[in-house]
This record gives structure tokens, C-alpha cells and sequence, in this order.
């Protein structure tokens, strides 16, 4: 995948006139380079750097203790390692970024992720270089993804999907939402990810609320219940979630998930290349207000090496959809005014003539059923 990506990073700095790219957040690095490294994520001093020129040249520095794992994941790149007892990382990424002729050079950089003080640090030790915020070209460049990255995004988007269509399969009234967790994870790993982001088991009264975690609750007859989950590769994760109900669905329930259902056919018959992201919204809202409940104010948007990535399906947003780009597309209401809320939650990538959907495990025109 590393290739593809070089060279629309190359593309993006003639265009803007640059000699080089710095990445230094463990999102555009994973981007840049083509895999994580481990430990950048957990701690933050311990800095890194993928550094890009605009001939094609490549350098990755990192700290001591990765340096047999970075050499491994790309032994065809240089690599420079910094000390991280009685060292310093920005020191040793001046000195790279001299070695490389870029000490006098203009210089893109996450000016949006680099610290303040490391930012003086680096223009302390380099003070003819010409450091440009990057943020909006590394923006630019994930935008449209590489058929590498929708081979890659589908195969995460159908380890979700089949991960949380076994774990709700496994469970009945009187299992708990660890259950569902203890499933949902296994599954996940057994698949071939690497790790998962943001796991979501939310039931019952709980299934109003965004973005929490499972606990020790106990599903009871009626329950609806929210499962999402972000499986992860090289960086890279989809996010797939599913609505169920144990036993049989209350009248309110069977009402609002229907009007999910057609929101998902609806927005999913609007994407297509050249379309406004805001009309796609719009679309949205058409179906989706006859319930007479506040909405979110999107109902999709681009994901790749981040949760979630621009551009947003949303009212403000008149960004137009482009094929290529790969969307997480999210129906869904958090409170209904029944104690319960519900989402679908697709990926999709945008096609010639349309989109395609990339989590296709699950059929989602029906309400999952939990057995009572």
C-alpha cells in the first residue's frame, strides 16, 4: 500500500510547492509509512517522523526501544533511531532533516499535532528552514483512497460486521454485556485484526447513549441493544454497528428502526460521485423527520487511518463526493422518548456510477433478534 500513497504524496507536494512532508502524528504516519508504530500511540514523548521528499526520498525516525520493529515493518527505508534516555527526538530529527538537504528547505509539517514547544525546539536547531502547515494536504491526500485502501477497508468493514452479527448471535435474555464484549472481541482477532477502537455495547436504557463501553447489565426481554466496533489493521478501521432486540420488538421500536432502513436505502441511493455531501444530508432528513425526533447533525463521513476523516455528510458541509472515497454512513437516533435508541452503521465506498457497500455480513433491513 506504501507505494500508491507515495506517490499522491509526492503529487501534493509539487502542487504545493514543497521540497518535503513531515508526518508526526501516529494517524499520517501509519498513512505515510504503512504500518503503526506501537508505541507512539500510548505515549506521546515518544515522538516519530516519517519524512517524505519531493524526489521520492524516505527516512522514518523513532525511538530506541522500536527500531528493530520499524526496520522489520519497512526494511527498504532508511531509519534513524533517537535515544530516549538522554537523547532527544527533535534534535535527531534536525539532524536527519539536514542529512536529507532540507535545513534550508521548505518544510511541511502537523503543525495541528506538534507540540509548541518541540515546534521551537525544531526551528531552534534548523533556523533557515521554511516550516508550512501540512495539515490540510494530508487532509486532501486521504480523502480519495488508493483501490489498495478499499480492498484493505473492506476486509476490516467485514471482520466488524461479522464479529458483532456472531456476538449478538451468542447471546440471549440473561447474558450480560460483557458477554456480547467477550464474543465481539474474540471474533475481531480471529478475523486477522490487529487490535479495535471504540467498542460500543450499549443496552437497553443504556442504547441512548453514544460511544460507551459494555458492563456487567443483563439483558432482559425487550432490550434494544447498540453494538459498534472499529477493527484495525496497519492503522486503517472501519466501523460497522448493528442494532438488536431480545425477543420480540415493541411497536415504537419496529416504527423507528423501519424508518432506519429506509434513511440507509435512501442516503445509500444518493451517494454518488459529484454529489453535494450536504444533499446527501438533506436526503437524510426527508425520510428520517417524519419521526418527529432531533437528528445528529450528520449521517456519514470519510474514515481511513481516523474514526472519522473529512468530508462529513452534513448540512454545512458542500464538499463533493468523488469516487474512491470510502464513507462510514450512520443512520441512527439516541433518544427515541422510548428509553432505547438505535443506528445502522454501514461502509461504503463511492463508485463510478454509485457506491458499493463494503459491510455486507449482516442484512440490516431487518431488526437482529436476540432470543428471550
Amino acid at each position: 500500500m506504501t507505494r500508491p500513497v507515495l506517490t499522491k504524496l509526492i503529487k501534493h507536494l509539487a502542487d504545493e510547492g514543497l521540497d518535503a512532508l513531515v508526518c508526526v502524528s501516529p494517524e499520517n504516519i501509519a498513512y505515510a509509512a504503512g504500518f503503526v508504530i506501537p508505541s507512539q500511540t500510548l505515549m506521546r514523548w515518544r515522538h516519530a517522523a516519517v519524512v517524505i521528499t519531493a524526489a521520492g526520498d524516505e527516512a522514518i525516525l523513532c525511538v530506541d526501544m522500536e527500531e528493530t520493529t520499524v526496520r522489520a515493518a519497512r526494511p527498504d527505508v532508511r531509519v534513524e533511531a533517537w535515544t530516549e534516555f538522554g537523547g532527544d527526538a527533535m534534535t535527531s530529527l534536525a539532524d536527519l532533516l539536514r542529512e536529507m538537504g532540507l535545513a534550508d528547505a521548505r518544510v511541511g509539517i502537523e503543525l495541528g499535532y506538534l507540540a509548541q514547544a518541540s515546534y521551537a525546539q525544531l526551528v531552534g536547531r534548523l533556523p533557515d528552514i521554511d516550516l508550512v502547515d501540512a495539515d490540510r494536504l494530508l487532509v486532501e491526500a486521504r480523502r480519495v483512497k488508493t483501490p489498495d485502501e478499499v480492498e484493505l477497508l473492506g476486509r476490516l468493514s467485514r471482520i466488524s460486521d461479522q464479529a458483532i452479527h456472531d456476538a449478538l448471535a451468542g447471546v440471549r435474555a440473561g447474558d450480560t454485556e460483557m458477554d456480547i464484549a467477550a464474543t465481539l472481541t474474540r471474533r475481531v482477532y480471529e478475523q486477522g485484526a490487529q487490535q479495535f477502537k471504540l467498542m460500543i455495547v450499549a443496552t437497553g436504557e443504556r442504547s441512548e447513549l453514544p460511544n460507551v463501553g459494555p458492563t456487567s447489565r443483563v439483558l432482559v426481554p425487550g432490550d434494544v441493544c447498540r453494538v459498534e466496533i472499529f477493527s484495525v489493521i496497519d492503522g486503517y478501521q472501519a466501523g460497522v454497528c448493528r442494532t438488536a432486540v431480545v425477543g420480540d420488538p415493541s411497536a415504537q421500536a419496529r416504527q423507528v428502526y423501519e424508518n432506519l432502513v429506509e434513511c440507509k436505502h435512501r442516503v445509500l441511493e444518493a451517494i454518488r460521485p459529484g454529489t453535494r455531501c450536504a444533499d446527501v444530508y438533506a436526503t437524510y432528513r426527508q425520510t428520517f423527520d417524519r419521526l418527529g425526533l432531533a437528528p445528529i447533525s450528520f449521517v456519514g463521513h470519510s474514515i481511513g487511518v481516523n474514526l472519522h476523516e473529512a468530508p462529513y455528510l452534513g448540512p454545512q458541509s458542500e464538499a463533493a463526493l468523488e469516487e474512491g472515497m470510502v464513507l462510514g454512513m450512520e443512520p441512527l437516533v439516541y433518544r427515541t422518548g422510548h428509553g432505547f435508541g438505535m443506528q445502522i452503521k454501514d461502509m461504503v465506498t463511492v463508485t463510478g456510477d454509485g457506491c458499493r457497500l463494503l459491510s455486507d455480513v449482516t442484512d440490516t433491513d431487518r431488526l437482529f433478534r436476540i432470543e428471550a
